[in-house]
């Protein structure tokens, strides 16, 4: 009986574990993805406002797009936590 008991707080166990690995997958390859992302992008932007000034706004718009991935992985491991 005790190894009944036993078993069942290791499942427990497994499964909150396997809950905090998809969480930490979740925030760590969005955050990959972004990065990947603002590779171009930021060159691209740093090249168009080093030839016309005008395309700041723009810039920094296609800058920050990318990193609302980050912010859905954040919301994807919130909900897998709680």
């Amino acid at each position: 009986m005790a190894d009944v008991n036993m078993t069942l707080e290791m499942v427990q166990a497994s499964q909150v574990g396997m809950k905090a690995i998809g969480a930490g997958l979740a925030v760590g390859l969005t955050g990959v993805g972004t990065g990947v992302a603002e590779m171009g992008i930021g060159a691209a932007a740093v090249g168009a406002i080093a030839e016309n000034k005008d395309f700041f706004g723009l810039g920094l718009l296609f800058t920050v797009i990318p990193e609302t991935i980050v912010i859905f992985g954040l919301v994807i491991a919130l909900l897998l936590l709680f």
